[in-house]
């Protein structure tokens, strides 16, 4: 057995855990695989890392030792396999888009528009509720661009390493079944809805927080949330169990109506992000054009976002 960056990493996160207990969640593995884990790499070492107590652990002198190396090595190591993807990506070649995006109306635009553009460009996708993870890909240079959403006036959550440009910022709507007694109204105030269920798709950020404080400034704390994936959402706005919230862009659906919100409590801004010394950073003006483009006419596509927007 020799010592690799994952024994490293592990150790790391002991660390920080303060407990092997702790530690074994962010991991992802049982306390007793962790523990026999650990065993292992302080036989290779030589000795213990760290100090068992009720409290947690503790490094011992060799454990802050191989902490040092390890706050050396594992940034190093990190830098090395983005700095190699990078210049793998920038390479001489047929023109490549790989695109990560959260969940939303834009990305499908953007794949056209692409391919419109560039005939022979290999164009891939890959989605994730987590911008964090979206972010990483792209530092790491496993993805080109990130397409993704922050509450307000938000930064993502990520890496600081990449540039980003806005596509467009739209405000929040409420989705409301089609039989709803407020379905007609053309704009509701937030009070209005203070006895309703309401259903959310999952994200990561601010965006509860806000939520929660636009609820309180309307005088009410808003009543259970379903967290769910969003065709659930929309079947629960359908069956009238939940009202829900939803970006201004959202399509016509059957069966529901959006109906904006007096004021616009809430809004949500679209970021491209790319790193700027990677290869995609030659086309990245193009692309953010072809994203507002697409953002522009999936505005138009809504009914209840245009007649907003016509108002204004």
């Amino acid at each position: 057995m020799e010592l690799e960056l994952r024994h490293l990493r592990t150790i790391r996160a002991i660390a920080e855990a303060g407990s092997l207990t702790k530690a074994s969640v962010s991991l992802g593995l049982a306390q007793p695989a962790l523990s026999t884990q650990l065993k292992r790499i302080e036989r290779l070492l030589g000795g213990d890392l760290f100090e068992r107590s009720r409290e947690g652990v503790q490094p011992t002198p060799l454990g802050e030792l191989v902490l040092d190396r390890a706050r050396v090595l594992l940034p190093a190591a990190r830098e090395l396999q983005e700095e190699a993807a990078r210049f793998a990506n920038a390479l001489d070649g047929p023109p490549r888009f790989r695109l990560g995006a959260t969940h939303g109306p834009l990305l499908g635009a953007l794949v056209d528009r692409l391919m419109a553009e560039y005939p022979g460009a290999a164009v891939t996708t890959a989605t994730s509720w987590s911008t964090r993870q979206l972010v990483g890909q792209v530092a790491s240079g496993r993805l080109d661009f990130a397409l993704v959403g922050v509450c307000g006036e938000s930064r993502p959550q990520g890496d600081e390493q990449l540039a980003w440009r806005e596509i467009g910022t739209d405000p929040i709507f409420v989705m409301l079944a089609a039989d709803h007694p407020l379905a007609g109204e053309q704009e509701l105030i937030l009070r209005q809805l203070a006895a309703e269920q309401w259903t959310l798709a999952p994200g990561e950020g601010c965006f509860a927080d806000c939520f929660a404080a636009a609820c309180s400034r309307a005088g009410f704390t808003p009543l259970s949330m379903y967290e769910t994936d969003t065709a659930s959402c929309v079947h629960l706005v359908q069956v009238g169990r939940a009202v829900g919230l939803c970006r201004a862009t959202f399509p016509p659906t059957a069966g529901l109506v959006t109906v904006p919100l007096a004021g616009s409590p809430l809004t949500w801004r679209h970021l491209l992000g790319w790193h700027p010394a990677a290869a995609a950073a030659g086309t990245a003006g193009e692309v953010t054009g072809y994203a507002r483009t697409a953002h522009v006419e999936a505005a138009g596509r809504s009914p209840s976002y245009a007649g907003w927007l016509a108002a204004r």
